[in-house]
This record gives C-alpha cells, sequence and structure tokens, in this order.
C-alpha cells in the first residue's frame, strides 16, 4: 500500500473535527470533509473552531471527489450513518481504508456490507473529553485510539498504514491483539457512563468522586459484562475497574456525548446503547433491568423535549 495522504472525515463533530484539524495541521496530508444538504453549506460557510482557532478545511459531497481517499474516518451518530456513507464510490477505491470510531458495535458491519470487509478495521476512540456547541469544539484531551484487524498478533500491511499516519498526525493509537474484546470494552463503557451521565445530568466529574453515581454506572456495565461473556468475549468486572483510570483523565467538565445530546434536544444513541443491551439480553435468556430502567427514562426524556 502507499503511504496515507489523502484523508475524508465524515461527520464533523467533536471528534471528527479533531482527527480533521490534526492531518489539516500536519504537512504531507489533504483532509476534506465529507457532507451534503444544509450541512455542506454551513461547513463552507463558516468553517468549524477547535479549542478557539478557525478551521476552513475543505468540504465536499461524496460526487465533488475528485480522487478516491486512502483513509476514510467515520465519526457519524448510529442514526446517521446509512445515509451518510452511501454513495461514497467516488471517494472508496481499491486500496481505500475505513476507519470507524462511532459508538456501539454495528457500524464496522454495515460500512463493510455497502463497501467491501477487506477496506474496513475495527476502531474504538478512548479518552476524548470533546464538548460541541454548533460549530465549536473544545476539548482538553484528544485520547487515542485503538484500531486493527479483528486478530493483531501479527500486524497487516493496512494497519501499518494507518499507524504511520496517526503517528504523522500526532494522533496517539495503540493496536491490540483482540480487536473485537475492546469493542466490547468501549461498547461497557458506553453503556454505563453515556446513559447514567444522561439521566443524572451529570458531567465527568460526578463520576469521578461520587459513590452513587459511580454504583449506577457499574451496574449498567455488569449486565454488558453477563451479555459479553455469553457471546465467548472474554470481559470480567475487572474491566469495569479499568476503566478508572481512563476516567480520572478527562476534565472533571466534560460531558458524554449523550449527556451534549440530551442538553441540546437531540436524538441520542440510546438505542445503539440500552437498546443493543436489551435486544442481546433477549435473545440470551438474559436479564438485563437496569438497562431496560435507564433506557425507558432515556426514551421519555427524548419523548418530553420541548
Amino acid at each position: 500500500m502507499q503511504p496515507i495522504q489523502r484523508v475524508a472525515v465524515i461527520g464533523a463533530g467533536a471528534m471528527g473535527a479533531i482527527y480533521a484539524t490534526h492531518f489539516f495541521n500536519t504537512p504531507g496530508f489533504s483532509p476534506v470533509l465529507v457532507a451534503s444538504g444544509a450541512r455542506l453549506e454551513k461547513l463552507r460557510q463558516d468553517g468549524i473552531w477547535v479549542n478557539g482557532k478557525p478551521y476552513q478545511i475543505p468540504a465536499i459531497c461524496p460526487a465533488e471527489a475528485e480522487a478516491p481517499a486512502d483513509l476514510i474516518i467515520v465519526a457519524l451518530k448510529h442514526h446517521q450513518l446509512r445515509e451518510g456513507i452511501a454513495g461514497l464510490n467516488g471517494l472508496v477505491g481499491a486500496s481505500s481504508v475505513f476507519l470507524s470510531v462511532m459508538n456501539g458495535l454495528e457500524s464496522e458491519e454495515i460500512i463493510a456490507a455497502l463497501y467491501g470487509a477487506e477496506k474496513v478495521l475495527y476502531a474504538i476512540s478512548l479518552g476524548v473529553d470533546a464538548v460541541r456547541e454548533g460549530n465549536q469544539i473544545r476539548y482538553t484531551t484528544p485520547g487515542h485510539v485503538q484500531f486493527g484487524e479483528a486478530d493483531n498478533r501479527v500486524i497487516s500491511e493496512k494497519v501499518e498504514c494507518v499507524q504511520e499516519a496517526f503517528t504523522a498526525a500526532g494522533l496517539r493509537w495503540a493496536t491490540p491483539p483482540d480487536m473485537l474484546r475492546q469493542l466490547w470494552w468501549k461498547f461497557m463503557v458506553n453503556v454505563g457512563v453515556n446513559q447514567a451521565s444522561a439521566v443524572l445530568r451529570a458531567p465527568y466529574g460526578l463520576f469521578q468522586s461520587n459513590p452513587d453515581a459511580q454504583g449506577l454506572m457499574e451496574a449498567l456495565m455488569e449486565e454488558v459484562v453477563r451479555l459479553a461473556q455469553h457471546q465467548r468475549v472474554n470481559l470480567t468486572a475487572q474491566d469495569i475497574a479499568d476503566w478508572y483510570p481512563v476516567l480520572r483523565t478527562l476534565s472533571p467538565l466534560g460531558k458524554t456525548s449523550m449527556l451534549q445530546d440530551v442538553e441540546a434536544q437531540r436524538k441520542s444513541e440510546v438505542e445503539v446503547f440500552g437498546g443493543k443491551v436489551l435486544e442481546l439480553g433477549q435473545a440470551a435468556g438474559i436479564p438485563t433491568p437496569v438497562n431496560a430502567a435507564v433506557v425507558r427514562i432515556i426514551r421519555v426524556i427524548e419523548q418530553t423535549a420541548s
């Protein structure tokens, strides 16, 4: 594979903006933001602001792609995914690599169904405490990305190319041997802290210090651990404990994506988190009462938003 130069970012929210600006600031890369309709026009007109600095990164619709992208970073919300990745044929070439930093367990499978599993790497983003208000994004830490094939005991050329690109752009990364386990670990974290923060309307600081908030978060996570073990994924109670060192690196005033959605009265990803837990629990015959209660609360919050 040739070194990565052309980078397309689909989804210029908090995470997408962080990755796009890192590549924009690094010589040798040509990033573009991919959007359509009113969102495309807004990006062209207003650009994005990251930590108080304005950026005018080229924004295109898929039909305007002049050449395939080497790396396509997908940073959408789950309910935006199918529409957001439709019609990317001009951006997808023989050696293009997709990297989805989305939440949940399904985005890679959906992308692979359209463009081929050989073009898709598994990925999770950890430790990002970004907050978005309109086109303004603020963060104190960009966290790091874990990515790779499902099995990385031998590193593929595709993974090596992405590693080199992330290193050059100053983005922290890791390639664990078992990415499927990491995908489930991140799912467990999101089910816990995202949903608990949404019902408590609380930033990270509460979960860093309050035992009752931690208890709710952990109860949500414990149900994921039981489901993972049923799926023969090696999650244990220790994985819940391993979340706390990451949590303590985040700004106490930082907010989860779901809390930001609830406060902005946007559609949240509750169906990707708790909704998926309920679906998996029902299929496996494993009770998930804590997630069931929290999902109902969040659905009511969304339904009654004025």
